[in-house]
């Protein structure tokens, strides 16, 4: 039972109460960027060091990045703490990141003190209007005595239901009054459980069923959840293929494991898919990526049977009309399943049995066609990304945490790395399903503050560049990570997309030359460029080593434009373009 906080002896700063309020909520760490607006809650870390640390970033947007990795990886609200106006602004698109990846997450922002409100003071916005769209609930207090209250229920909020973030703003005069009001206790999340009907449905569907799958995936999961997810697939034998970009939600080296549904899905995948007569959706909300535009699950009717199992009331029957929806959490859901009694044989045993060795053909690295040379003569081929990946799977730690942000270098990572997954006990991805560039340097080091894993970051130059100084975070405060930077002097993603529209037009998606093992030794982490396959894996081996000393290590890799995608080459992508004209 949660015990309460212990009574202050007198009055204090609302500011100070207001971080009592977050380590009585288990919060050990804050992110963000200091303003003016919210001195006295800096204030209040600082009478508390041993309890909460208060982690300085360089941007609002990474700090935002860093606490919906402590979402992610936690199960709890990741806080991030910011200024008014350009704070704000700065910090929303990790509170977008949040919403649309089902993460809880807590958005604190310093606001113009109260006699200042609605003449558009200096960096006052509308904080209802601009959040409310990306967000769960927006709640201003104007009580100091009210603050446990207002925490309480932000963390209730962003944990209940499907997850998400909260913004609460803080006005600054607020902040420095005087109170005598105590924390309240932790605030656990409710468990919504599988009505006992619609599983018994559930049950005869799948006795029906001739060519049934799960897509596991979305936010909510846990260790127990994935375990018991596990043991349900085994029970009734189905294949269970993840989410875009919750890989880890179900043990990627598992016999029933299919594969990924997402960007780049393996076409032998979108097929099974698309040719299932059932489909079980545990957890995922269903988006524009996971089911490959609408198009592997027709909108608003599936040709499949389509059970659709989700922590939101609201979100089901939103996109999808399903012919069975169950309201229920990850964990409750996953436990209602496994005790779901299954047949001694089931009809699909053919059927599911190949779904596996699909994936794992899939998954063998496959030549791309014959690459030109450069400008300089040297062979563009020299950088081979399956053996780039196949040597992360083989040296890094099997809990390490990994992060990225969007572009088409993550495919790699997508498609040939295994997540062992949840199940063994550790959560190991941590990716955008809102395609947000810049994810994957901040979250990395967040995820070394938090759980004191290796975290291992691959990044674009374009994704670099937008949050690559949290890296100076990392150094300030001890932690350290391992970035892997393709370098290919252009929004990769942007290009291929150039080419099948516009081809041999490029415009705008070009980026100017940097030197990123430079600008890390500038961070305080060690850097070096490569420009062949050959030199990786001492460079890893050292990069992991220097870990123990707490520092980090930027791998830049040189790498062409022409190695575009997992499955052909830019070339490739304007001679199918220009063929069409």
């Amino acid at each position: 039972m949660p015990t309460p906080h212990s009574a202050p002896t007198s009055s204090q700063l609302a500011g100070h109460l207001l971080v009592e309020c977050l380590i009585e909520q288990g919060i050990t760490h804050a992110f963000g960027v200091p303003g003016e607006s919210y001195l006295a809650v800096l204030d209040g870390f600082a009478e508390h060091p041993a309890q909460i640390q208060f982690i300085t970033c360089r941007h609002e947007g990474g700090a935002a990045f860093m606490a919906e990795a402590a979402g992610k990886l936690t199960g709890r609200p990741g806080v991030c703490l910011v200024t008014r106006g350009p704070g704000a602004t700065n910090a929303s698109i990790g509170l977008h990141t949040a919403f649309q990846d089902s993460t809880p997450m807590i958005l604190l922002v310093g606001d113009v003190g109260s006699d200042m409100r609605d003449r558009e003071a200096f960096q006052e916005m509308d904080f209802f209007g601009f959040f409310k769209p990306i967000s769960k609930r927006v709640e201003r207090i104007d009580d100091a005595s009210r603050i446990p209250e207002y925490i309480a229920r932000a963390f209730a909020t962003a944990m209940n239901g499907r997850p998400g973030p909260v913004v609460l703003i803080l006005p600054e005069d607020m902040l420095i009054e005087k109170v005598s009001a105590q924390p309240l206790p932790r605030v656990e999340p409710v468990q919504a459980w599988s009505d006992p009907g619609a599983l018994r449905s559930l049950r005869e569907m799948l006795l029906k069923s001739e060519r049934p799958i799960v897509i596991a995936g979305g936010g909510g999961w846990t260790v127990q959840a994935a375990q018991a997810l596990q043991r349900f697939a085994e029970n009734w034998q189905l294949p269970v293929c993840n989410a875009f970009r919750f890989q880890d939600t179900f043990d990627n080296n598992h016999p029933l494991y299919a594969g990924d549904v997402g960007i780049g899905i393996n076409p032998a995948l979108a097929k099974r898919v698309q040719e299932s007569d059932l489909v079980i959706a545990v957890g995922p909300r269903l988006g524009e990526m996971t089911t490959g535009g609408y198009t592997l699950l027709q909108a608003p009717r599936t040709k499949q049977k389509l059970v659709h199992i989700h922590s939101s009331a609201e979100e089901l029957n939103r996109v999808y009309q399903a012919d069975l929806a169950i309201c229920a959490t990850m964990n409750a859901a996953a436990r209602s399943l496994e005790v779901l009694t299954a047949p001694i044989s089931v009809a699909w045993s053919a059927y599911s049995m190949p779904a596996n060795e699909q994936y794992r053909q899939w998954i063998t690295p496959q030549s791309l066609p014959s690459l030109p040379f450069d400008d300089e003569g040297g062979q563009l081929g020299s950088i081979n990304m399956p053996r780039i990946v196949k040597l992360l799977q083989k040296h890094l730690p099997p809990d390490a945490v990994l992060t990225n942000g969007a572009g088409n270098y993550a495919s790699w990572m997508h498609r040939y790395f295994q997540h062992h997954g949840l199940a063994k006990g550790f959560k190991t991805q941590v990716a955008p399903t809102s395609g947000s560039m810049g994810v994957g340097v901040p979250a990395g080091v967040a995820a070394n503050i938090l759980t004191g894993r290796v975290a291992f970051t691959i990044a674009g130059d374009g994704d670099f560049l937008m949050t690559g100084q949290e890296l100076s975070t990392a150094t300030a405060h001890g932690a350290a990570s391992i970035v892997l930077v393709l370098n290919n002097g252009t929004y990769g993603t942007i290009r291929m997309h150039q080419e099948r529209e516009y081809p041999e037009r490029v415009s705008g998606s070009r980026i100017a030359g940097a030197d990123f093992a430079k600008l890390a030794e500038g961070y305080g982490y060690h850097g070096v460029r490569i420009t062949h396959s050959d030199q990786f894996e001492a460079e890893l081996l050292a990069a992991l080593k220097r870990l123990d000393a707490s520092q980090g290590t930027l791998i830049e890799l040189i790498i062409s434009p022409e190695v575009i995608t997992t499955r052909g080459t830019l070339s490739a992508i304007t001679r199918q373009a220009l063929s069409k004209q």
